[in-house]
């Protein structure tokens, strides 16, 4: 299986724009690509707010790979809640073999890019974790961080994470990096790279959610030599 792992620090740290911008820069790029997201959960408030300006995480992903957000997502709930506690307020539970299948199943293409839910160890159901996802599917792990207060300590407890259960870090991503960062931003981004030993590459703002501005901000991240090339 070909392509990369995208995961947070925290929930609502980028890792969707993250993950578009990879799928549209290597989409421009020729590459045949296909978007994965096992559980989607919060769609109630979305659809509450009107969407606004950008969407759903699952239809993101769908319009910067060229897919239908069912495609990218087999399992979507409506409270914002971790995976496990909204399926289970649905009457269901999400099943480990399903979300392996299901990930499986979409990397026919030449690069799959699979979109975790918030951090390394949300519990997707009891017993199983964002983690546990990750290790099973082998791929290669990027890390999306904010770049502000408070990034050092939650992006060190990933990689922390991460690196004990054996899973191969590629690079940390800060997004949005501003045009002009401030020096505390600078300092987190040189602190990380150097007490986490870790790349820390950094994803500017994206000013509209098409494929095209995507691709621009995905182009300036090594993603061909992530994946090993």
């Amino acid at each position: 299986m070909r392509g990369l792992f995208v995961t947070g620090t925290d929930t609502g740290v980028g890792k969707t724009v993250l993950s578009a911008a990879l799928l549209a820069s290597m989409a421009a790029d020729g590459e045949r690509v296909r978007a994965h997201k096992p559980v989607v959960t919060g769609l109630a408030e979305v659809q509450d707010a009107g969407h606004g300006r950008w969407p759903p995480d699952h239809e993101l992903l769908a319009l910067a790979a060229g897919m239908t957000p069912e495609q990218v997502s087999p399992l979507r709930f409506g409270p914002a809640l971790s995976p496990h506690l909204a399926a289970r307020l649905q009457g269901t539970e999400v099943q480990p073999q399903t979300l392996l299948d299901s990930a499986r199943a979409a990397a026919g293409a030449d690069t799959l890019i699979v979109e975790g839910v918030g951090g390394l160890l949300v519990p997707l159901c009891d017993g199983y974790t964002v983690r546990d996802l990750a290790l099973a599917l082998a791929l290669p792990l990027l890390v999306a961080a904010r770049p502000g207060l408070g990034t050092i300590n939650h992006t060190l407890l990933t990689l922390q994470s991460a690196r004990a259960a054996r899973l191969d870090v590629r690079a940390v991503v800060m997004t949005p990096w501003p045009a002009q960062p401030t020096v505390l931003e600078r300092s987190n981004r040189e602190t990380i790279e150097r007490m986490g030993e870790v790349e820390v590459a950094v994803l500017g703002s994206v000013a509209e959610p098409q494929p095209s501005a995507l691709a621009q901000a995905g182009a300036a991240l090594p993603w061909r030599r992530w994946l090993g090339e």
